[in-house]
């Protein structure tokens, strides 16, 4: 990453002109930029290059057997990207076949792990089966994200101690459901404040609409850094 503040602004938007517009506009206050689904589906992988592809936390979530991760994750790096990711619920083999094939291809490319996404709660997680609280999920699967060898991991800033005493201070922790006080939630769950996420440890925030919704993005950028 090129950039010392510590935000990536997800361009949830539906065109590259739009993207491009933002990313070009937030450069000078923020750290990076996530390509997710959204952007990604409509545009394809030359988005990423159009930004710059070392400045992008591609947010694809890769969920599926492990030969397809390993190919999915080679893909990826051959695009350049700073950070990729993959679900954690895909399991042990899934990870460190993603981690090997994306190493191969680019080292300074890093691979983490989404443990659970931020719009869960207890009763969400609860109607899927998984019948424990939300830090206790997060916590085993970053658990089971480093063994694989994983660089780091995606959670909440709700999380970020439990993850920290599970799996230290040299794993990275990218950290969405960021909200300033007062803004609103929409479908997000589990959600600081960027101070109190920075305070509590993250290496990494990641802020959408705040930013891309607001009237004026660069200065709702810089006054969130503030």
């Amino acid at each position: 990453m090129t950039s010392q503040l510590p935000f990536f602004v997800a361009l949830d938007v539906p065109s590259a002109a739009q993207a491009v517009a933002l990313a070009e506009t937030l450069r000078p206050y923020v750290g990076g930029f996530k390509v997710g689904l959204e952007l990604f589906c409509a545009c394809g992988p030359q988005i990423v290059e159009e930004i710059g592809a070392r400045d992008v936390f591609l947010d694809l979530k890769f969920h599926d057997i492990p030969n397809t991760v390993r190919g999915a994750a080679a893909g990826a790096a051959r695009l350049g990207v700073g950070i990729l990711n993959v679900h954690c619920l895909g399991g042990a083999d899934m990870m460190r076949a993603a981690v090997e094939s994306a190493r191969e291809i680019d080292a300074q490319t890093k691979v983490i792990g989404v443990t659970i996404l931020t719009s869960h709660d207890a009763a969400s997680l609860q109607a899927l089966g998984l019948n424990e609280e939300p830090e206790a999920a997060v916590r085993r699967l970053a658990r089971l994200a480093r063994e694989a060898g994983l660089d780091g991991v995606v959670c909440s800033a709700r999380e970020i101690a439990a993850v920290r005493k599970e799996c230290g201070d040299d794993f990275l922790l990218v950290t969405p459901g960021i909200r300033p006080a007062g803004a609103a939630l929409g479908d997000q769950k589990r959600v600081m404040t960027p101070r109190e996420a920075m305070d509590a440890g993250a290496d990494w925030l990641v802020v959408g609409r705040p930013i891309t919704d607001a009237s004026d993005p660069a200065q709702a950028a810089q006054a969130l850094f503030d």
